[in-house]
């Protein structure tokens, strides 16, 4: 007796009898022959069924048109279809199927074949595989319009303003006082959805909004400090950060606490108590959930807020820790302070690599200090620009770029936001008539805030000049060179390096002192520029150092837009110019 195991190979296949039907027919066939047993009545030979499949496939052609566009009719389909044909011709067919459907999609966008296949796979795919990479990718200083900016101020009733945290379309801001705020920017003029009416309105439709709005906020308590129960902050929130997928807010302060809120609400879901002294840093590791913070006990540590669990310390500093960040990979970066050293801890290897700061530079600057610029007094800054490459923020003005494969700076850029001006004699001295040589040297600007957008070659910084200074990485990667100035004093557009200007937008001076900076990108990949939010006050955000003039604590955005949309904006300026004049 024959089995399925010994009958020929030839009578194993399904074969197609009598002459091909109609689409809705077959379906019904193969539905009801399904249902009943379909074994072969004899064998046949492999020349006659190879005829049969080929007239099979022809028919399958003529009947292209008709495919139905349901998944499941298609999967009805192929089971028909698949009687007569092999796996690797199977998945021939469905392939080009598959690539007729994409064509006839783009035609309805207006796209080309060819550039969805240049831009959506293959720079996504380098881009991929570059940032697993963790190297520099990204080349903006060129397609960035930072001459165009546009620059919107907005005020927070709050004292000093220490950090901003951004997850697009929102931002977070924490102060002194225990505030954490939750703002949303403005949406772009295409970005905005249109208004369903009944009839058409005589009005002219309303300006887009410009100024963000204070969404929701929370504010923390002093007289609380001794209730454990209490999940607010009861002292200065020194750092807040957002979790990539908008589900988390974390604030950190002197009052040694870790909260964790809900990102919507501004909730609070957890605290966390393990830091001995005050945190003032934060940072998540790119893509994930997981935490990294930073503190005045000198001790860096790891969290999992998948799981709101802590993982581990990290110890190294002989100072308080001032910065941290992180990119993708597991490791991060963090600065002493007063120890003048700059830490890559890699978390999984459990080692860490020590960059020692130092001498700066030897050129002699007239009318500065020389030993302001010789050695650092604080490194109170950092930012990753690769997972290779890292920029410093130091109290002498100096912001150093580092490379993982050295211990010394590759570059040192000096006196990056100025000077202050020389004080007055009178001030500083009780005499009636004082020397001028009793006058102290004038001193560099502090770097305060420091900013990169990660793999590109595009660094941000502040200081209290009333700026924010654009650097590039050069493509050897040696050295970072000025690109533009945001928010120049005095002038009524954006400078350029060189102080020329080529803006038609108003900047105004940003008053205070820059306490940080934070950065995203306007749709999918920067496409639509890049909105730049920083924070000011009238204090350092760790201390009162330094003073300003009396001023409302808040911040600036400065909505960035790309090359090809600035130029499509003149254009268009120009041509209704144009048109008005020849009426």
């Amino acid at each position: 007796m024959s089995s399925f195991f010994t009958i020929p190979g030839s009578q194993k296949k399904r074969k197609r009898t009598g002459a091909p039907e109609e689409p809705k027919k077959r379906l019904a066939s193969s539905k009801t022959s399904s249902k009943t047993s379909t074994k072969p009545n004899g064998p046949t030979k492999k020349k006659v069924e190879r005829d049969e499949s080929i007239s099979g496939s022809d028919s399958e052609d003529d009947n292209d048109s008709n495919v139905p566009s349901n998944p499941s009719d298609l999967e009805e389909a192929d089971e028909s279809d698949d009687q007569g044909e092999t796996a690797a011709e199977r998945r021939l067919r469905l392939a080009e199927r598959y690539l007729e459907n994409i064509k006839e999609h783009v035609d309805e966008a207006g796209f080309d074949a060819a550039d969805i296949d240049r831009d959506l796979i293959a720079e996504r795919l380098q881009e991929d595989v570059a940032e697993t990479k963790g190297r520099v990718y990204r080349q903006l200083h060129t397609e960035l319009a930072f001459g165009k900016a546009d620059q919107i101020q907005f005020r927070s009733n709050s004292k000093t303003v220490t950090s901003t945290a951004a997850c697009a379309p929102y931002f977070y801001t924490a102060t002194k006082d225990m505030y954490l705020q939750r703002w949303r920017t403005q949406d772009l003029p295409h970005q905005q959805y249109p208004q369903v009416t009944k009839r058409k309105s005589k009005k002219a439709p309303a300006p887009p909004r410009r100024q963000p709005q204070l969404v929701s906020w929370i504010k923390g308590n002093f007289t609380k400090s001794k209730d454990k129960d209490y999940k607010r902050h009861t002292g200065q929130i020194l750092a807040v950060a957002a979790s990539p997928d908008g589900k988390f807010v974390v604030t950190g302060g002197q009052d040694r606490r870790i909260i964790v809120h809900d990102a919507d609400t501004l909730k609070p879901i957890r605290v966390l108590t393990h830091h001995r002294d005050a945190v003032t840093g934060l940072a998540f590791r790119r893509g994930t959930n997981q935490l990294y913070s930073c503190s005045k006990d000198r001790t860096v540590k790891v969290w999992s807020l998948d799981e709101m669990a802590y993982i581990e310390t990290l110890f190294g500093h002989q100072d308080e820790i001032a910065d941290i960040d992180a990119l993708a990979q597991e490791r991060c970066v963090s600065v002493g302070a007063r120890d003048r050293t700059a830490r890559l801890w890699k978390v999984m290897e459990e080692t860490q690599l020590v960059f020692r700061g130092g001498a700066v530079d030897k050129k002699p600057h007239p009318g500065i200090n020389p030993r302001s610029l010789l050695h650092e007094g604080s490194m109170d800054r950092i930012a990753m620009i690769d997972d290779d490459l890292f920029v410093t923020g130091s109290d002498n003005g100096a912001i150093a770029l580092w490379s993982a494969q050295k211990k010394k700076p590759v570059y040192i850029e000096p006196i990056a936001h100025g000077i202050d001006p020389p004080l007055d004699p009178s001030e500083i001295s009780a005499d009636q008539n004082p020397k001028p040589e009793d006058v102290p040297n004038p001193t560099p600007r502090w770097i305060t805030a420091l900013k990169t957008i990660p793999y590109s070659d595009i660094v941000l910084s502040g200081s209290w000049d009333g700026t924010i200074r654009v650097w590039r990485l050069t493509e050897d990667k040696r050295k970072i060179e000025p690109v533009a100035i945001l928010g120049a004093p005095g002038d009524k557009s954006p400078r350029k390096a060189n102080g020329t200007s080529d803006g038609t937008r108003e900047m105004r001076e940003i008053p205070g002192i820059i306490n940080d900076i934070d950065i995203f990108e306007r749709g999918e990949r920067g496409l639509d520029g890049l909105c730049i939010v920083a924070v000011f006050g009238n204090e350092h955000r760790l201390g009162r150092w330094k003073v300003c003039k009396p001023v409302r604590n808040g911040g600036v955005i400065f909505e960035v837009p790309r090359v090809q949309a600035a130029a499509n904006d003149t254009s268009k300026e120009e041509s209704s110019s144009g048109s008005v004049e020849e009426s």
